[in-house]
């Protein structure tokens, strides 16, 4: 059917775009079908599941269509909708923000009992997420314990905007300060907790990433030079000055990367206090001390 005459009760339209999404050999095609059709007609899959033949207006119908031809250009379904949820919270995203992964809450489990535990004794919590993006890290934990503060710093203005707005909405804008900032260049102050999910993938690598994440993703989030190892060598070179004397720097790695990062944060005096696998069991997070 063209996008003039595409409409039909929910079924047919969560079936159909099911059908061309597997055709189209996407690794989710039902979950994803159920997605966009709840974003663009309201339609959850209980109600689907109650009211099978539940009419679609016209109008839902065709907003629906086109959704489902972006996603059958690949670009990913929490583009489309504008938001993912991170750690329990619904996040806004834009075009210069990456789409946080569950991987990434890895990270977040790993420098949680850090945070409580300077709060706890201290009152407060300082830290300093770099590459904020979507300000997912700094949110979460913000959202986690009420003592802790942070500073989002990224070097794209149009990301902040979003980790700006994400904090406001979730009641959480007066304890947190985003700040454009190329690494350390605007940074001022110390820090209880340095958080990063740099950039790590090698740039030769980057042509063969999903096309949902080459194509989508903003490059400057993604690319981490020749061995991708750029971004840890500035973090490991420069993080220990924006430390508390007790501070830590906690960070996200690829999954064959911990061997080269400890060794760049090993060089730089800082020793390994911890670190975590993810859900698949990969090397995915550490922290250091100085």
């Amino acid at each position: 059917m063209t996008p003039a005459t595409y409409s039909g009760t929910a079924e047919a339209l969560h079936r159909s775009a099911r059908m061309r999404f597997a055709e189209a050999g996407l690794p989710t095609p039902d979950l994803d079908a159920s997605l966009l059709l709840e974003f663009a007609a309201g339609i959850t899959v209980l109600s689907r599941m109650r009211e099978p033949d539940l009419p679609v207006g016209s109008k839902a119908a065709m907003g629906f269509e086109v959704c489902v031809a972006r996603r059958l250009r690949r670009e990913p379904v929490h583009r489309i909708i504008g938001q993912r949820e991170f750690y329990g919270l619904p996040l806004g995203l834009n075009k210069e923000t990456l789409v946080p992964r569950p991987d990434t809450e890895t990270l977040v489990d790993l420098v949680m009992p850090l945070v409580e535990s300077t709060v706890a004794g201290n009152a407060v919590c300082r830290i300093l997420d770099i590459g904020t993006g979507s300000g997912a890290i700094a949110l979460a934990l913000l959202a986690n314990v009420q003592g802790a503060v942070a500073v989002g710093s990224d070097i794209s203005r149009g990301a902040l905007t979003i980790a700006e707005r994400n904090a406001a909405q979730l009641g959480l804008g007066d304890r947190f300060e985003a700040v454009v900032s190329n690494w350390f260049e605007n940074i001022s102050g110390t820090f209880d907790l340095i958080v990063s999910n740099p950039p790590y993938i090698r740039s030769g690598e980057i042509a063969a990433l999903d096309p949902d994440v080459r194509d989508y993703d903003p490059l400057a989030a993604l690319d981490g030079g020749g061995d991708g190892l750029n971004a840890y060598g500035v973090l490991a070179a420069r993080a220990a000055a924006h430390l508390t004397d007790n501070g830590a720097v906690a960070v996200e790695i690829g999954h064959d990367q911990k061997r080269d990062v400890l060794t760049l944060f090993e060089a730089a005096g800082m020793r390994k206090s911890g670190e975590k696998c993810d859900f698949s069991g990969h090397d995915r997070a550490l922290i250091f001390v100085k």
